[in-house]
C-alpha cells in the first residue's frame, strides 16, 4: 500500500488567531462554576437547581448546534466561521456583563453559547488538516493545552475576581479579550480548509437535532429542580427521545447527513467516542461537585476555593503536550489505562472527603484527578480520529463534541439531582425527633453541612462507576496504523 509520505506545511498563524479565540471561549465555559454561590446571593435565588442552568444551559446550547459544525465546516470557509462565531460570542458576553436581571444574564450565556460552539470543532479540523497523521499526537497535545488548561484556570481566576470584586468582572474581563481575538481574526485570518460549496443542509434534521438534543438537555437538566414526575419534565425526556431516534434514522439514510453517524462504522472511533462520553461524565460533574463541597460544606472563600484548583491547572497544561509525545511514542492504551485508574483513585478520595478534611489533603486530590484527565482525553481522542478517512474529519470532530456536550450535562444534571435527593433523605434523618425551634444558628449550619456532604459523597461515588466503566473499556482500545493512506487505516 502507498505510504502517506506528504509532507505540509502548517498554517501557523491561523492556528494561532484560533488557539486566542478557542482560549478565549474555553475558559469562559467554567469560569462561573466557583462563582455559583455568591451569584445565588446576589441575584436572589435560593434554589441550586436554578442558578446551575448558568452552567448547564451553555452546555445545552453547545451541545445543540454543534451537530450542525460538520455541514459548517465543510459549506464554509474557516474565516467566515470564525469571524462570525467570535462577533457572536462577543456580543453574548456583552449583554451576561451588564444583564440586570437573571433571565437576561442567561439569555447572554446562551449566545455565547451559539459563538463558542463551532471554535472547538474549527480548531480541531485545522489541527487535523495541517499535520500528517504520525504527528498528530504532539499537535493534539498542544490543542489539549487549550482544550483542557482554559476551563481548568478558570475556577481559579473566577475566585479570585468573586472574593475582591464583582462577579459581573468575569464577563467585562473576556469582553475586551474577545474583541482583540476578533479584530486580530478579521484582519489576518486566512482559509485552509477545502470548501463544498454545493453542500446542502437538511432542514429537517436540524429540527431533529434541536428537539432531540435540546429535549434530552432540557429535561435532565430540569429534574433537580422539578423532580422526575413533573409533566414538563417527562414530556421534553419522551419528545428528546423520539426526535433523536427520528434523527438517527434520517441520517443514516441521508446522502449528505447533516451528522454522518456512519463514522461509528470504525471500530477505535466509535470506541473512543465512548471512552470520550462516559468520561465527559464524571469530568463535567467534578467541576460542579467539588466547588458545591469546598464553599458550602468546608465554608472556604472562594479565592482559596480557586486558588486550591490551580494546582490541578498547572499540571494539565504541563501534562498536555508530554502526553502528546507519549502517545506517539507509547500509543493511546497504556495512557489511558495509567491516567483512568489516577483518575478512578483521586474520584474515591473526593468521595470521603469530610467536613474537617485538610486544605492541603483537597488540593492534593484535585491535583491528582487532574492529572489522571490530562493523561486520558487527547491520546484516545486522537486514536480515534486517525480511523477516519480525511473526508469525515468534519463529522468525527462533531460527533465527539456533540456527544461529550450532551453526555456532560445530562450527566451532570443527574448527579445534582442525586446530591440534591441524598442531602434531603440525610437532612430530614438527622432532623428526626429534633425541634427545630431548640437549635441554635450554628446546629442549623452543622446538620447542613453533614446533609450537603453526604449528598455529595454519593455522588462521587456514582461518579467514581462511571470512571470503572471507562477504565474496563479503555483496555480495548488498540492503536491505529498511521502509515497508511486514510482510506485504509487499521488497527493493530
Amino acid at each position: 500500500m502507498k505510504s502517506n509520505t506528504q509532507e505540509i506545511k502548517p498554517p501557523y498563524i491561523m492556528l494561532a488567531i484560533l488557539f486566542v479565540g478557542a482560549f478565549v471561549s474555553f475558559l469562559n465555559n467554567s469560569l462561573l462554576n466557583v462563582a455559583l454561590p455568591s451569584m445565588m446571593i446576589d441575584l436572589g435565588i435560593e434554589n441550586y437547581s436554578t442558578i446551575q442552568w448558568l452552567a448547564t444551559g451553555y452546555m445545552l446550547v453547545s451541545g445543540v448546534l454543534i451537530p450542525a459544525s460538520a455541514f459548517l465546516l465543510t459549506r464554509f470557509s474557516n474565516r467566515t466561521l470564525f469571524v462570525t462565531a467570535m462577533t457572536i460570542f462577543t456580543l453574548g458576553t456583552a449583554l451576561a456583563a451588564y444583564a440586570p436581571s437573571f433571565g437576561l444574564l442567561l439569555a447572554g450565556r446562551m449566545v455565547q453559547a451559539a459563538g463558542s460552539s463551532v471554535m472547538g470543532p474549527l480548531l480541531m479540523n485545522i489541527m487535523l488538516v495541517s499535520f500528517p497523521r504520525k504527528k498528530r499526537g504532539v499537535a493534539m497535545g498542544i490543542f489539549g493545552l487549550v482544550m483542557i488548561t482554559a476551563p481548568a484556570i478558570g475556577p481559579t481566576l473566577s475566585g479570585y475576581i468573586v472574593e475582591y470584586y464583582d462577579w459581573r468582572l468575569l464577563f467585562k474581563m473576556i469582553l475586551p479579550l474577545a474583541l482583540i481575538s476578533l479584530v486580530i481574526g478579521i484582519w489576518k485570518a486566512e482559509n485552509v480548509m477545502e470548501q463544498n460549496k454545493n453542500a446542502t443542509l437538511d432542514y429537517l434534521s436540524v429540527v431533529l437535532s434541536s428537539a432531540g438534543f435540546g429535549g434530552l438537555l432540557y429535561g435532565f437538566s430540569a429534574v433537580s429542580a422539578d423532580g422526575w414526575t413533573d409533566p414538563v419534565v417527562l414530556t421534553t425526556l419522551i419528545v428528546g427521545s423520539l426526535a433523536l431516534v427520528w434523527f438517527v434514522v434520517r441520517q443514516l439514510k441521508l446522502e449528505e447527513p447533516l451528522l454522518d453517524l456512519r463514522v461509528y462504522k470504525y471500530p477505535m472511533f466509535a470506541l473512543a467516542s465512548v471512552i470520550a462520553i462516559v468520561n465527559a461524565v464524571a469530568m463535567f460533574s467534578g467541576m460542579i461537585l467539588t466547588p458545591a463541597y469546598v464553599q458550602s460544606v468546608r465554608g472556604i472563600s472562594p479565592l482559596d476555593s480557586g486558588l486550591m484548583m490551580l494546582p490541578g491547572a498547572i499540571v494539565m497544561g504541563i501534562m498536555s503536550p508530554i502526553t502528546g509525545k507519549l502517545f506517539d511514542t507509547y500509543g493511546p492504551r497504556t495512557l489511558g489505562v495509567i491516567g483512568l485508574s489516577i483518575t478512578a483513585v483521586s474520584t474515591y478520595m473526593l468521595a470521603t472527603l469530610q467536613i474537617d478534611s485538610s486544605y492541603g489533603y483537597i488540593i492534593l486530590v484535585y491535583t491528582l484527578r487532574m492529572f489522571g484527565m490530562a493523561m486520558v482525553m487527547m491520546p484516545i481522542m486522537t486514536n480515534g480520529l486517525n480511523q477516519l478517512p480525511t473526508r469525515l474529519n468534519p463529522h468525527g470532530t462533531a460527533v465527539n463534541n456533540t456527544a461529550q456536550q450532551v453526555s456532560g450535562s445530562i450527566g451532570t444534571a443527574i448527579l445534582i439531582t442525586v446530591m440534591n435527593s441524598v442531602t434531603q433523605t440525610k437532612a430530614d434523618k438527622l432532623m428526626t425527633g429534633v425541634d427545630p425551634t431548640t437549635l441554635t444558628e450554628a446546629s442549623q449550619m452543622l446538620i447542613t453541612q453533614e446533609a450537603l456532604l453526604a449528598g455529595i459523597q454519593y455522588s462521587f461515588y456514582v461518579a467514581l462507576g462511571i470512571n470503572i466503566v471507562a477504565l474496563i473499556l479503555v483496555f480495548f482500545v488498540k492503536r491505529v496504523d498511521t502509515s497508511l493512506e486514510p482510506e485504509d487505516v487499521v488497527t493493530k
